[in-house]
Formats: structure tokens, C-alpha cells, sequence
């Protein structure tokens, strides 16, 4: 019978030096993963990468940092190869790479569209394609979207756009993949409380997301905060593999579908 526990298995993160991924990486250390292998996208996150990898060694897991762009299918094919080279074929896949745009489409050029699609649906793509020829059957795939994928909202058309691709690639996949006991899903958390969020927004809109929610009175910051999106995806990869093929909104009743 194919283990659904996080002990002794083998972790890849895309975008894991900080923020969310950061602390998702910590946390499946702490549970009992064998090794994490974690992704950043340029030198301005090195240090970043490295503090991750030094707190995962110490929770007990072997650990190491590789830094790529990932808008190309052969960038993200060398990323899963040198993971593979370093711990053996993940059990687990996580992607938290993405960019937010906040622009009127009328305003919106051509590279601006060229570069959120590259980064929020191309990537994911073919984080995707590499993970259904690389994750071991019984395995866990997880990519981040949006809560914007359940709004109804001007100015985000190429973030949500571009995330709302990942949706269909998510179902996809895990119709394609479910044959080998491998579980897809996609969450979507809502405005997030990281350095990710601030420089989209006025302070009008900040002020907005932060009351916006059903559970903003409860939320230090009336946001969301990142640690309570990493036990909905540390479920997500263990016990709860039953779920495949879903987009999970996950953000305090800001909005859904």
C-alpha cells in the first residue's frame, strides 16, 4: 500500500527559499521528509536560499539550494535532474514560483504579458510535465495560484489570467498521472502578509484587502498569513491524497468560487 506520511520522503520546491516556500520547506523538514531540494530564482535570493537550507539541516533533513530561471522547459529540466542527482526522484513536487502584475489592460504591453505568462502558466507547464515524468508513483504534486481566480475584479487580468491556465493544467494532470497513484492540486491562498503583496497595492487597496476577508478580525495583520496556508498544503501532500484534480481557495472567506 502506497505511504501517504511526509517520513522519509523526498521533497522538491520551486521558489522555496522564502516566504511561503520557505516556510513549506521547513515545515515537511520538521515532519520527517529525508531531503528537500529547493529552487530560487537569482542571486538577490541566495542568502535567503541558504538560511532555508541551514534550517533544514538542522531540523534533520539533507537539504540543498539550486538557483534557475525557470521560463524555459529546459531550465526546469535541469532543475528536476540536478534534484534527482542530489537526493534520487522526488515524492513530493511543490511549485511556488509566480509574479503579480496590477495594470490596466489598456496600459499593459506586450513584454509585461510576454513575462507573466512565462513565469505564472508556461512554468508551470512544464514544473508539471517534469514532475509526471519524474515523481514516483503514489507521489504529490502541488502548484500556487490565486484567490483571484474567484473574483470578480478589474486590473489583474494578466496575474489571474495567466494563473487561471494552471487550473486546467492542474485537472490534466491528474487525470493523466492519477494512473499512477499521484495526486494534482492547485491553492489558491488569498492576499498573503510578504514582501510578494505590498508593492502591487496603494494604500487604499492595501487597506481593502486587509478588511476584506470574512476572518480579517482575526488575522494579525487582516491578511492572509503564510502559516496557515503550510498545514492545508502539508495535508495536501500526505493524508489528504484523496483530493486530486482540485483548485483549493484558501483565504479566510476573501472570496470564492
Amino acid at each position: 500500500m502506497t505511504s501517504h506520511t511526509i517520513q522519509g520522503k523526498t521533497v522538491l520546491i520551486a521558489g522555496g527559499a522564502k516566504n511561503l516556500g520557505g516556510l513549506v520547506a521547513r515545515d515537511l523538514a520538521a515532519r520527517g521528509a529525508r531531503a528537500v531540494a529547493i529552487h530560487y530564482n537569482s542571486a538577490a535570493s541566495r542568502d535567503a536560499a541558504d538560511e532555508t537550507v541551514a534550517a533544514i539541516r538542522a531540523a534533520g533533513a539533507e537539504a540543498a539550494a539550486f538557483q534557475a530561471d525557470l521560463t524555459t522547459a529546459g531550465a526546469m529540466e535541469t532543475l528536476f535532474a540536478d534534484a534527482i542527482r542530489a537526493f534520487g526522484r522526488p515524492d513530493i513536487a511543490i511549485n511556488t514560483v509566480g509574479k503579480v502584475l496590477k495594470k490596466p489592460i489598456v496600459d499593459t504591453d506586450e513584454a509585461e504579458y510576454d513575462a507573466m505568462a512565462a513565469i505564472n502558466a508556461k512554468s508551470a507547464f512544464f514544473f508539471l510535465r517534469e514532475a509526471g515524468r519524474h515523481v514516483n508513483d503514489g507521489g504529490k504534486v502541488l502548484t500556487l495560484v490565486t484567490s483571484l481566480l474567484g473574483a470578480y475584479t478589474p486590473f489583474y487580468a494578466t496575474y489571474a489570467g495567466t494563473k487561471a491556465s494552471v487550473e486546467h493544467f492542474t485537472r490534466a494532470a491528474s487525470k493523466e498521472f492519477g494512473t499512477r497513484g499521484i495526486s494534482v492540486n492547485a491553492v489558491g491562498p488569498g492576499p498573503m502578509d510578504t514582501p510578494f503583496f505590498y508593492p502591487a497595492e496603494g494604500a487604499d487597496a492595501v487597506a481593502y484587502h486587509k478588511a476584506a476577508a470574512a476572518l480579517s478580525a482575526f488575522s494579525p495583520t487582516g491578511l492572509t498569513d503564510i502559516a496557515d496556508i503550510v498545514p492545508i498544503i502539508r495535508h495536501l501532500v500526505s493524508d489528504g491524497w484523496w483530493m486530486t484534480g482540485q483548485t483549493i481557495l484558501v483565504n479566510g472567506g476573501y472570496t470564492t468560487k
